[in-house]
């Protein structure tokens, strides 16, 4: 099943499958999402959902059961 994933602020849109990896479909898009640890532990990749949960993009995957998917990128000049 593909998911309608978009990026803001640069407003882009890339079709992902169920269970993608969210940087896999980041990198796809050409949107980048600093990392550091790629475990959650250090919070370089934080985004933003449209429903206002703050994720870490390395440990998150496209779910199931939804068309679309907002993700609101922050911009922090340490990472």
């Amino acid at each position: 099943m593909s998911v309608r994933v978009r990026f803001l602020p640069d407003d882009i849109t890339v079709n992902a499958e169920v269970g993608e990896s969210l940087l896999d479909v980041a990198d796809k898009a050409g949107v980048f999402i600093p990392t550091g640890c790629l475990m959650g532990s250090c919070h370089a990749c934080t985004v933003e959902v449209e429903d206002g949960n703050i994720i870490r993009a390395c440990i998150s995957s496209i779910p199931a059961g939804r068309k679309e998917m907002t993700i609101n990128l922050f911009s922090d000049p340490t990472w």
